[in-house]
Parts: C-alpha cells; structure tokens; sequence
C-alpha cells in the first residue's frame, strides 16, 4: 500500500510540473529562512551555556539627583560582595570582575596590546567553566601576579612554545612581572570575551573594603541551588540600609539579580555594561522566529491553495477510489503522504539553499553559523520532525477537502461539495499579502530608523577624527605629540579625553553654589583637553571656553544645557542659563574654587537609544586621558595617518601605533540595528517571492480553467486588454484587503519598536500608501503574466478543443 501510495504521489508532482516546482520552490525557501534562522537563534540562546553553576550577576538601579531619570547599571560597589556572602546563605560564592582595556604585555623582545583582559578574583575560575587546557583551575588565579592566557593570546607572545610558568611584564610606571599560569579557551558565545585574566590580588587596596558607594566593577554571584532569587531580592532594601545608613545614600540605589543566560541577550536597558560581548535585544530573536514562521505559513498556504484550486482534476480519482470500496481516511492519508513527500524533497533543496546562503549570512551577521547535519544529532532531528510536521499540516485541509468528494456526484461530473471552497481560498491569499504588506512596511521604517541614526545632527562633528589609545605610559607624550601634529598641514586639530563619545560616560558627584543651599547632585563628568569643543565643533551657547593659559587655579567647568536646565530647576528662577556662568561647581565635593565658565548646547554624547543626560566636562591634564582626538584632512587621509605614524613612532617606543575612527566607533554601536534592518529586509523579500510564487499558480489555473470562456470572449471582440483585466481584478481585489488588514497591524508593530529608541523617526503615513501599491503592482504583475498569455492566445485553439 505504502509503495502504491508513493508511485501515485511521484505521478502526479510528474504530471503537474509547474504547480509542483512552485510548491517546492515555496516550501524550500520557506524551510531554508526557518532553518537559518533557526540557526541564528539556536546560537544567541546558547550563549554561556557553557557554565553549569547557578550564576548571577549583581545590578544596581541609580537613582540620583540630577539625572533624568534612574538608570540600570551593570555595575557593583567593592565591599558588596562579601557582605552579600556573609549575611545571606543563599550566596554561596562569588567573583568580581574589573575590565581593562589596551593592556600591554612584554615577553622579551616582543610585545603586544591585549585589547581585553580582566583583572578577577581567585575565585572567577570556580564560578566560571571556560576550558582550561593547561593549568590547575583552583590555585591559576590565588597568588599575585598571576596570569591565565586565552590560546590567542599566548599564540603571541609564545608561538608554539609551552606558556606555562613564564614570566611577562607590563610596563606601568616600572615593571610589573606576570607569571603565566594557565592557558584558556575562550567561547565565541561567551559574553565575558579576554585575552587574559589577571589576579586582582596584584593590585588590591585595602580601602576598597570600605568603599560603600564607588561604582566600578562587576560582580557574580553563585547561588545555592533552587535559591528563591525573587525572597533574596526583597531582603537587599535592608541590606543597602545597613551599610550605607550614615548619609542616607542607600535611597538612590537599588539592587537586582540577573541570571547569567539572561546577561547577553536581556540588557538592553542595562548601561555602563563594560564586558557584555555583542550585547544583543532577545525580541528580536522572537521576531525573527516570528518573521520567518510567517513565511513557512505563506509557504503551506500556496501548498493549500493550489491543491484545492485543482481539485477537479483529482476528483475522479478520488470517486473511482470509493466506488472500489476506499475509506476516507486512506485517502486523506495519501493525501498527507503527497505533502510529506513534497516537503522532504523541498527540505533536500533548502539545506542546498542554507549552504550555499549560510557563509554570507554569517558574515554579515558577525556570528559563526553552522549547519552540521551529521555532526549535531538534535539539529538533524530538530529539522526533519519540523519538515514532517509542515508537510502534515500543510497537507491537513487538501487531504480533508479532496476526501470528502462524495463517489457519485464526482463521477457525474460535479466534484464540488461546498459553497466554501474559493471563499477560504481567497482568506488565504489575503493572509499571504497581509503578512508581505506588514514586512514590507516594517522594512521600511527599519531602513528610515537606521538612516536617520547615521545622519541626525548628533550636535558635534566627528568627520574625519582619528582615535589613538592612551596609557598612564603614552599619557607622557601627549603634549609633545599634540604640538608636532598641530604644526602640519595634513592634521586639522588635535585634542584628547579620559573617554569615548558614544559611550556611557561616567558619573559623578558635584556640589553646586547657587542662590539657595549648597546642593549635592550627580551629573555625567569626563575629563577633556582645553581644545576639545573646538576639536569636535561643539556649540557654546554662554560663557566661554577653556582657556589654554593655565596660571589660574580655579578649575574651569563647561556644563551642557540639560545640566544648566537642572540646577536652575531647583532655583526656580526664571534666569537664562548664561546667569550660571561664574557660579561655584565642584567635582565631587572636593573643589572649592571651581566655576562653571560656559554652557554647550546638547550634544548627543551616548547613542540614540539614550536621552541627553547632564554633563560636565572640566581640564584637568594631570589625570591623564584615556585617547588622543586627531581631526584630519579628508583630501589627504593616507598621507595624514602616514604622518601621524611616523610622528608616534619617534616619540613613543614600544607602544604600537593603534587607531580607529570616530565613524566606525559609532557604525559598530548601531550594528545591531544594522543586522536587523537587513535580516528583516531579507525575510520580507523571501515572503514576497513565495507569495507571488502562490499567486502565479493560481493565476496559472486561473487562466487554464477559463481558457474556453477567454477564447468565446476573444471571439466576441474582447481586447488583450478587456482578458487581463477580467483576470486580474479579483486578485487585486485581494491584495487591496490585505493592505487594509495589514496597515493597523504594521502601525501597532513599529510603533512599539520605535519606542525603544529615545530620538525617532515620525510614523508617515505615505510609508503605508507606498507598502501598499508596491504589493498591489507586484501582485499585478504576477498575474498580468499568465493574464496576457491567456489574452494573447489564439481563440481557434481553444474552441477547437470543444
């Protein structure tokens, strides 16, 4: 029976060539998007699945005067994690994390930048179980000035030798010896990404165990298992009271627990979030699960449509087969076995289609897809159950529909048992354009979002600036490297700051002298060169800038406009904002003779996903800076790094000459969102290809079905034109209601995920309007095709047939 039913399945996809290779088109490009996708998800969800234990990371939510609004924080305060440990039972261990980037290592004449290493506790490799190769995981990181290597890093300074007990050396000030370890590998899927790991113990201050309100690391804790983290969470109100009761600072904090597989893909809103490698939003895993499901829907949907649309012409085989005593359920499971079958030999084209697409889609999505078949058992068996289940529910309605042809009726000619058939028909196909209309238009806006991000005037001009890092060594130079640079012609302006535009800027505690009382706020504070709003085109608005001449002692204080807004808020004066200029402002209430000196206009310092929050910016050389700004000539940009190379090179030894872009520092910000805007770009063409493959079949039977009545019209004096029409206004028809459907679902959509971000696009209605003759003159042309065929036909043909 089973080989009978298999004979009778490959007659008939034989028999309906091109009905069957536009199914299978379908379903292969529908299946090829689920498995990359699949793919794509698999990977984000295995981030850190490495790690056994019950980890958590220990967040702050900051609520302080002076900033918008609270903010999530990454970050923990030093002495928090032992007294954690020590009051609760729950925490049964714990490490803490200190990032630190651009950390040279010398190993004899060789030496190398490591762009990520960590200075951790001796306990970071109990919590964690990232591979270690060589080594003893208890004691690698217990003693001072112990090292454990990433496999890469080692390659680098050791090549093939053995690394294990030989001694490096970073130069800080004077030697400081690393004695190697260990030898790790470190997971592409790890949020936590270094070169190396460093003991803290080399470095630990005493005072740290008492500095209750100091923001600077990241702390892991290890709770007993099935500890009840929500109980544990309402016990840390208490907790911050206790320690931090002697000024009532324990009000502007909060704390909360984050599971570890949460870190990668739920900290959108989490900032100051140093070492969270390719930080990623989970919703758009589940859009993208969602988006792709869609378009296997549209998939199975052509696969009804058509078997049903051609019922006719099985439907004598269906009255022969129950005259001869066929029970319906056989025949509905030859039905279901023909949709099986299609669709394992759509799956075979569709793994060609992922391998061939996969090393692109990797690329561009900056993550190492795989597809091993063989290799991963639960993948395989992952897509072929997926494979049978479309091929089942796919086959589901066919099979029902085309079974329940009563024997009689169909062998007198008269196969059809309902009134329903073309109405569900026509629901389908407004479900396919419904989805393509809703894809098209949130396309749209993705792309609008993303341009906008790139273009908007973000309130300074970073075009042609060079980024070079800085060290406590290089910090030396500065000066010497600034007046050279500035005396060519190749470089524009030259400046420096203890960080990075684009980023979360640190915060800090200022003290303010206004009318009022003496008032204590915290505000965003970076330590900038004199040069720098002249550097970066910043606009003052009040006051002035630094001043280059440094024989006053006052430090000089420029505060943006949200900051100026924010102390006369509490003056409630109706003073401008210049009226600040002159007032006493000091950095951590440890100034007593600073003054603000002018007020900038905002400037989108973070990215757009951010409000402008306040900020101060002040000079002050001797704390050193954390990058050098070098704006370039755009005409002569090959010879100006050639320039600025030659000039590091002579002034400072041993440190490489490293540098990127401001453009590119930002690009990679929003690379994110660029990936998303693509793969969304990408499902949407992939939906609109399968439901226009639906539509020419349909219009393909159309056209066949009605080729005597075309041919009597044509006959009568109807024009090539009067046919295409007659054709195509149904399925216009159609197409027209999925937008209308279409339209409030993709406004409720964007509208949501417009809200993520804190400067956006409006919402235009034209986009709609755009979406929607874009699928009208796509389905029109679909169907003109076979339309003008048909109109085109010579009637003689057609009516000889009769």
């Amino acid at each position: 029976m089973f080989r009978n039913y298999l004979k009778i399945a490959w007659r008939n996809l034989l028999k309906n060539k091109t009905f069957s290779i536009i199914n299978i088109a379908g379903l292969a490009i529908g299946m090829a998007a689920c498995i990359t996708i699949m793919l794509f998800v698999l990977y984000e969800k295995g981030f850190d699945g490495q790690h056994k234990k019950n980890i958590y990371r220990l967040c702050e939510v900051q609520s302080w005067e002076g900033m918008n609004a609270s903010q999530k924080v990454a970050l923990s305060m030093y002495p928090m994690a032992t007294a954690l440990q020590r009051e609760y039972p729950e925490v049964r261990n714990y490490t803490r994390i200190m990032p630190n980037g651009h950390f040279d290592l010398n190993y004899g004449e060789k030496r190398f930048y490591l762009p990520k290493m960590l200075w951790v506790d001796s306990t970071f490799l109990q919590l964690f179980d990232f591979p270690l190769l060589k080594g003893d995981r208890r004691t690698a990181l217990q003693e001072r000035n112990s090292v454990v290597l990433s496999t890469s890093a080692a390659a680098k300074l050791f090549g093939t030798e053995d690394p294990i007990g030989k001694t490096v050396r970073h130069f800080v000030g004077d030697t400081l010896p690393f004695t190697v370890t260990g030898l790790m590998e470190v997971p592409q899927n790890s949020h936590l990404q270094f070169d190396a790991l460093f003991s803290a113990n080399t470095v630990y201050n005493p005072q740290w165990d008492q500095n209750w309100g100091g923001n600077w690391l990241i702390t892991y804790l290890e709770l007993a298992p099935g500890a009840n983290v929500a109980a544990l969470e309402k016990k840390f109100p208490a907790f911050l009271k206790k320690y931090m009761a002697e000024d009532d600072r324990w009000k502007d904090y909060e704390l909360f627990l984050q599971a570890l597989p949460d870190v990668h893909a739920g900290s959108t809103e989490i900032t100051h979030d140093y070492a969270n490698f390719r930080k990623f939003d989970r919703r758009y895993t589940y859009i993208f699960s969602m988006i792709a499901g869609i378009i296997l829907l549209i998939a199975c949907i052509n696969f009804m449509n058509l078997s049903t649309a051609r019922s006719s012409e099985r439907a004598r085989e269906v009255g022969i087969r129950k005259s001869i005593g066929a029970h319906r359920y056989q025949l509905a499971r030859q039905f279901i076995g023909e949709s099986v079958i299609l669709s394992l030999i759509a799956l075979v084209f569709a793994i060609l289609l992922v391998k061939v697409t996969l090393p692109w889609v990797a690329a561009f999505s900056e993550r190492p897809l795989e597809l091993p078949l063989f290799s991963d058992l639960p993948k395989l068996l992952l897509i072929i159950g997926g494979t049978l289940l479309v091929g089942v529910l796919a086959g589901l309605y066919p099979s029902a529909y085309l079974s329940s042809f009563k024997a009689v009726r169909v062998l007198k000619g008269s196969p059809q048992t309902g009134r329903n058939k073309g109405t569900l028909r026509n629901v389908l196909v407004v479900g396919q354009f419904t989805g393509a209309v809703f894809l098209i238009i949130a396309t749209i806006f993705v792309l609008k979002q993303l341009r906008y991000m790139q273009t908007k005037d973000r309130g300074f001009n970073g075009d042609q600036i060079m980024l070079i890092p800085l060290d406590s060594e290089t910090n030396r130079h500065y000066e010497t490297l600034k007046q050279e640079l500035t005396g060519n012609t190749l470089i524009t302006a030259v400046t420096a700051s203890q960080q990075r535009l684009g980023n979360n800027i640190h915060q800090g505690g200022v003290r303010f002298h206004g009318k009022g009382p003496v008032r204590d706020l915290v505000t965003s504070g970076v330590v900038v060169d004199c040069d720098y709003l002249r550097t970066y085109r910043i606009k003052l608005i009040a006051g002035s800038d630094f001043s280059r001449d440094k024989a006053n002692n006052a430090r000089e204080y420029i505060i943006n406009e949200s900051l100026a807004k924010e102390l006369l808020r509490e003056e409630r004066s109706d003073e401008p904002l210049a009226s600040l200029v002159g007032k006493h402002f000091g950095y951590g209430g440890m100034d007593s003779v600073g003054r603000i000196i002018g007020i900038t206009k905002d400037f989108n310092f973070n990215t757009l996903h951010h409000k402008i929050e306040t900020l101060m910016m002040f000079s002050q050389r001797d704390w050193g800076y954390g990058e050098m700004s070098v704006k370039i000539s755009a005409e002569k940009a090959k010879e100006a790094v050639a320039y600025i190379e030659s000039v590091w090179n002579r002034h400072v030894t041993g440190h490489p000459f490293e540098y990127t872009f401001l453009d590119q520092h930002f690009a990679s910000i929003y690379n994110a969102d660029r990936q998303v805007s693509r793969i969304v770009g990408i499902l949407a063409t992939l939906a609109i290809i399968i439901s226009c493959l639906g539509l020419f079949g349909l219009a393909t039977f159309a056209a066949e079905r009605r080729v005597k009545e075309i041919g009597i019209r044509k006959a009568l004096g109807a024009t090539v034109e009067n046919i295409v029409t007659m054709l195509s206004k149904d399925f216009v028809r159609l197409v027209v209601i999925a937008n209308l459907i279409a339209w409030p679902l993709a406004w409720f959509g964007v509208n949501r995920w417009l809200e993520d971000f804190a400067y956006h696009i409006d919402i235009s209605w034209w986009v709609f309007i755009m979406a929607g003759v874009i699928a009208v003159m796509i389905a029109l042309l679909t169907v003109s095709f076979q339309a003008v065929k048909a109109g085109l036909t010579n009637p003689v043909k057609s009516l000889r047939m009769e």
